[in-house]
């Protein structure tokens, strides 16, 4: 399991221990106010009463159990003796019982105070450790013997009977109900063990598919995360879906060259400069980073998220991230470099989006003519030279997604795209200095 995630999960366990003491001071507060306002039925004279001692006792101890676990300091070896205190007061409270009703011992193995046990090995389960409730189920199953071995040496003549009723109208000791008690005791800790380990794997494998999930959305946009992790398509490569979509292929252009002059880390440098204008630009109108594409990037609008406003928001976006390079320009002059250009191509229309590749190795990708077409259009750039070229269809369908910036495109007469079998209907955008900075 990742580092992280275990970390997660003991800072929930940390959290976990603050749950239990606050549930032990409540049920303090309770069986405090309780004793107080039920009738007495002990002897007036009796020499101590135990239970407001016990629970006085047990709420310094639960305090200090929770400055500890407020601390973080509450380790595994106060943890286990805590879990045999919480036991040890419940059974010496019970143990006092004929101690105040001045009555022979085995009158405490009849009271109902035992079933608190349950509820001390339950609160042991906030913690997802099993080794924590069997200690309290073996805790209770010993304080338990011990309480019926005494009775039975010190019971005098009160002897051990087979007959229930009996049991119950006298003081004779039936051990099968003693041996059901500590049946119960065993069961119950077993259960909520068993239930601990599956819910502790449980937890194990959700943190760690958390983690990954995070990391995930580092290297994807959280629409493509999403839909990896969500659709049906993920799971099953080879699949796609058709979709409406627009395509935008940005791309820095004379990298080549200039990496060679940079060296390594200028022209990781410019990489980062080039990405911080155009993936914030995308990402602001609801697009998605498909891939970066070393000098270049893929973004897609619509595809891993269907969208009514596809191509309006491509053409938004490939706008901001024009002003954004010249905003990098500028500053990049005023540092004494050379200005960057840049060449982007648009397209919208139906394509698929899916998994492609085997199970050991996939990818979320797009895949049709239009992003073809975004490509060429891309590399046409340098032929018209200008920064942007989108095709007509996509302003057009911008223009009726709401698209109000039609006036900063330029028509231009229907060319030959390379690669492209006919002629193409381009509109420009962008100062021509963006194509030849």
């Amino acid at each position: 399991m990742p580092a992280e995630a275990r970390r997660a999960i003991e800072r929930d366990q940390a959290r976990s221990e603050v749950l239990v003491c606050l549930a032990q001071f409540a049920a303090i507060a309770f069986f405090g106010v309780f004793y107080l306002v039920t009738p007495k039925a002990f002897p007036p004279d009796v020499m101590f009463e135990p239970v407001p001692l016990a629970l006085a006792a047990y709420a310094v101890f639960t305090g200090i159990r929770l400055w500890l676990a407020l601390a973080g300091r509450l380790g595994p070896v106060f943890l286990g003796l805590s879990v045999v205190v919480d036991v040890a007061v419940l059974m010496v409270t019970i143990w006092s019982f004929h101690l105040q009703y001045e009555e022979p011992a085995t009158i405490y193995l009849k009271a109902p105070t035992l079933l608190y046990v349950f509820i001390l090995i339950a609160l042991r389960t906030l913690r997802f450790e099993v080794g924590y409730v069997l200690l309290a189920g073996a805790a209770a199953v010993f304080g338990w013997l011990v309480l019926v071995l005494y009775a039975v040496v010190t019971g005098g003549e009160m002897k051990i009977t087979n007959s229930f009723a009996e049991y119950m109208t006298s003081h004779s000791i039936l051990i099968g109900a003693e041996v059901d008690k500590i049946i119960s005791i065993v069961a119950v800790t077993a259960v909520l063990a068993l239930a601990v380990v599956r819910a502790r794997r449980l937890m194990e494998r959700s943190a760690s598919e958390a983690h990954a999930a995070a990391a995930l959305s580092r290297f994807f946009a959280a629409d493509v995360a999403g839909e990896i992790r969500g659709a049906d398509l993920a799971h099953r490569p080879g699949e796609a879906a058709l979709r409406e979509m627009a395509v935008v292929f940005f791309d820095l252009r004379d990298f080549t060259p200039r990496s060679a002059r940079l060296g390594p880390e200028g022209t990781i440098a410019l990489l980062a400069g080039f990405h911080a204008c155009v993936v914030p630009a995308v990402e602001a109108n609801g697009g998605v980073i498909d891939k970066y594409l070393g000098d270049g990037v893929l973004a897609t609008f619509g595809a891993a998220r269907p969208s009514e406003t596809h191509a309006a928001d491509a053409l938004r976006a490939a706008l901001a991230a024009l002003e954004a390079v010249e905003g990098w320009n500028a500053a990049r002059r005023a540092r004494g470099e050379a200005p960057v250009a840049l060449g982007i191509g648009v397209a919208a229309g139906e394509a698929l989006v899916g998994v492609t590749g085997v199970e050991s190795r996939l990818e979320f990708t797009v895949l049709g003519e239009v992003v073809n077409l975004a490509a060429k259009v891309e590399k046409h750039c340098k032929v018209a030279l200008r920064p942007g070229l989108a095709t007509a269809e996509t302003l057009r369908r911008a223009a009726a997604q709401g698209f109000a910036g039609a006036a900063a495109f330029d028509d231009l007469p229907a060319e030959r795209v390379e690669g492209v079998p006919a002629p193409v209907d381009l509109v420009a955008f962008g100062p021509a200095a963006l194509a030849r900075a």
